[in-house]
């Protein structure tokens, strides 16, 4: 059998429901509508953030995310409208971030999918590769595949490299339709073998099953024109397993927003670009990983990187943290990524998450250690401290009996936090791991949950050659300026920056995003041995495909890329293109990114493996203007840090809404939004810039 996977190119704050704005007062009195009302709107695992860019002012809204989840985006962008004082038909430009499709995928929730594929390949999906979720352990299991091996059906043909060698019989699909339609499959997968080179037989077949059934159809050559059957079958069968869930939602997001006289939302991609609804409807893989991508653009549009060698951003939610990196103003992007063990090789930001938030539970395992996470108390019942009938001890809750979260404000005084009940919470924990008090056990819980995160950062940074101490390290989410300080100290990282927006910076990012799409296709040739017009053949045609989605294609910008590697390599690197396809330029660049990634380039062939393009239609950041009044001072009360002893430091307590730009805080402080807290150190100060932005610099530190 010819299996593509040895493919050879020789051969070929935590807040409830509270929202906010700025104004040049510092009030929250209603705002004239602009011509250009943007809002965004992004569904966590606890929270769903709205930012509403309204004129020169951001009205933010962070309230508890629902099932099914377009009833809080809703209940958010009424709340946010009614803050800024605007109809909802006065917005001119809704941007969505949503968590439909990883949640189907983690819950195993998606539709019941039936995989169509070639003769002798029923099984690609659960023998996969031969690398093992842990090396040493001889027990250790796979995640069970998408598709059931009853659910997997083979067509007689035969695709090589070179071209098709067996046709299809379309009455064998016409056979393999009923059979399909008496199982009641919800979603089917097309993933023929070597599809990418020649997709004729792929084509009939997805084609006749359309004609033939009345349930979406996923075709690998339409999802994933890229060689290596395990990912490209595995991409489109998540793709065909999300699709049912994500065209109801998004189609019934798009009836409720015209009901309400909002534009139809367009959706952020995994790749950091928004798409209209019918594109991501259409390929509803492209929806993986949308609001941390969203996270990620919005600390990219927000924060400067010229005078460091990038940003590490770290995003702490109710239910996870991501972090990801920017360098040069862009999102770092990767096309080999995984959910739950799937792979997943469509264009994405790259973004590392591990289940550590603030809604993370802390327990104690069988050898008596504690520890944080995975799981999360989510929404419901959320947290102890939120009185809504969680039992279970969390990271937030430890955060309050610390002193980080204050009693009255933390839900933006629309809701008491109950102090007493997160304090019997940590006690019965300290109790079960052993520890003399409540405030031990706190202490413990946020030690732990910061190592969790510092692992997590270590991996796109040290793991990678990157060096943390020359980043920046952008904290956002509900509790991620909360502990970015003493993630910061564990990585020598001496600056913190903290958006104005952090609260919600996904939604923002919403605001900011460009309109973005992206295709490919393997050619699998030697460099100096391609014909550049055959290559530049198959350039127009991929650009062909990502201008027929952009909205306006005159204003599209157009990347090309390849990916190239050095012969005899498993794995490639993607280097730009110019406009004209030149080998020697493409070889200096893949020599360069090599050195950059690996610490050394070699004297042997490459070959260009794939082809890539993009289209960008670029978006408009929102303009939002700072003007804190002054009189920030809140108070003061007793907090306990690491490193302080066990005695508490008195933290002075500031509003950051009202620090005026230029104003500078000496830790210990506390610096309270509506959506989120942050807390300054003993050994850190802080800046507030001209946009509002909070620096923070460990004193002693020249930056």
């Amino acid at each position: 059998m010819t299996n593509e996977n040895d493919f050879d190119t020789t051969d070929s704050v935590s807040t409830t429901d509270h929202a906010s704005t700025l104004r040049s007062d510092g009030g929250t009195e209603p705002s004239s509508a602009d011509p250009d009302t943007r809002i965004g709107v992004d569904v966590g695992g606890t929270f769903t953030d709205v930012a509403l860019s309204v004129d020169d002012s951001l009205v933010t809204a962070k309230v508890p995310s629902t099932e099914p989840q377009h009833l809080g985006v809703l209940e958010g962008l009424y709340k946010a409208c009614d803050d800024a004082g605007i109809d909802p038909g006065e917005i001119d430009d809704f941007a969505h971030a949503m968590t439909v499709s990883v949640n189907a995928l983690l819950e195993r929730g998606g539709a019941k999918t039936a995989l169509v594929t070639t003769d002798g390949f029923r099984d690609v999906l659960e023998i996969g590769r031969q690398d093992r979720p842990d090396l040493y352990d001889l027990e250790a299991e796979k995640p069970e595949p998408l598709v059931p091996r009853e659910r997997r059906f083979e067509v007689s043909e035969r695709t090589t490299a070179d071209g098709v060698e067996e046709a299809v019989d379309p009455e064998d699909v016409r056979d393999l339709a009923a059979t399909l339609r008496e199982s009641d499959v919800e979603a089917v997968a097309v993933s023929l073998l070597h599809s990418y080179a020649d997709p004729e037989n792929e084509r009939l077949v997805a084609e006749t099953l359309r004609e033939e059934l009345e349930v979406p159809v996923s075709a690998s050559h339409e999802v994933l024109a890229e060689f290596r059957e395990f990912e490209r079958t595995s991409t489109t069968a998540v793709d065909a397993y999300v699709r049912p869930a994500i065209d109801r939602y998004v189609g019934r997001l798009v009836e409720e927003a015209e009901d309400a006289g909002v534009p139809a939302p367009r959706i952020m991609q995994a790749n950091g670009g928004i798409a209209d609804p019918e594109t991501v409807r259409e390929h509803a893989v492209t929806t993986t990983l949308s609001g941390p991508a969203a996270g990620v653009v919005g600390a990219a549009a927000t924060v400067d990187d010229t005078d460091v060698e990038g940003l590490v951003t770290f995003d702490m939610g109710g239910t996870s943290s991501d972090v990801s990196l920017v360098r040069d103003g862009q999102a770092a992007r990767t096309t080999d990524a995984e959910i739950d063990g799937l792979p997943i090789r469509t264009p994405m930001v790259d973004v590392n998450t591990v289940g550590a938030g603030g809604g993370s539970i802390a327990w104690v395992d069988a050898g008596g250690a504690l520890r944080v996470g995975p799981r999360s108390s989510g929404a419901e019942p959320g947290p102890v401290c939120y009185g809504k009938g969680g039992t279970e001890p969390t990271v937030t809750d430890a955060n309050v009996v610390l002193g980080y979260i204050g009693p009255e404000t933390a839900l933006g005084g629309e809701m008491t936090l109950d102090v007493e009940a997160a304090h019997d919470a940590l006690e019965r924990l300290a109790d079960e791991a052993g520890l003399d008090s409540a405030l031990e056990a706190a202490r413990g819980v946020y030690r732990v949950a910061n190592a969790t995160m510092t692992r997590t950062i270590r991996s796109v940074t040290v793991e990678r050659g990157h060096d943390p101490r020359e980043f920046a390290l952008v904290a956002f989410g509900g509790a991620g300026p909360m502990h970015a300080a003493a993630l910061a100290d564990s990585l020598e990282v001496d600056r913190v920056v903290v958006p104005r927006p952090g609260g919600v910076l996904s939604a923002f990012g919403l605001l900011a995003a460009d309109e973005s799409y992206d295709a490919v296709r393997t050619v699998g040739v030697r460099l100096y041995d391609a014909d550049p017009d055959d290559l530049e053949a198959v350039y127009d045609e991929l650009v062909a495909d990502v201008l027929a989605d952009a909205s306006d294609p005159d204003a599209a910008r157009i990347e090309r890329a390849a990916d190239c590697r050095y012969a005899g390599q498993s794995f490639e690197l993607t280097v730009p293109v110019d406009e004209s396809f030149d080998p020697a330029a493409v070889a200096q660049r893949f020599h360069e990114a090599h050195e950059r990634a690996y610490g050394y380039a070699m004297d042997e062939s490459i070959e260009v493996v794939n082809l890539r393009a993009t289209a960008t239609v670029p978006g408009t950041e929102p303009t939002v203007r700072h003007d804190g009044p002054g009189g920030a001072l809140v108070g003061t009360r007793d907090a306990h840090f690491p490193g302080s002893g066990t005695e508490p430091r008195k933290t002075t307590v500031y509003d950051r809404d009202r620090l005026e730009a230029g104003a500078t805080i000496s830790g210990p402080a506390v610096l309270e939004q509506a959506e989120s807290t942050t807390v300054v150190p003993p050994t850190w100060a802080g800046e507030i810039l001209a946009d509002g932005t909070l620096v923070m610099t460990r004193e002693g530190v020249d930056n």
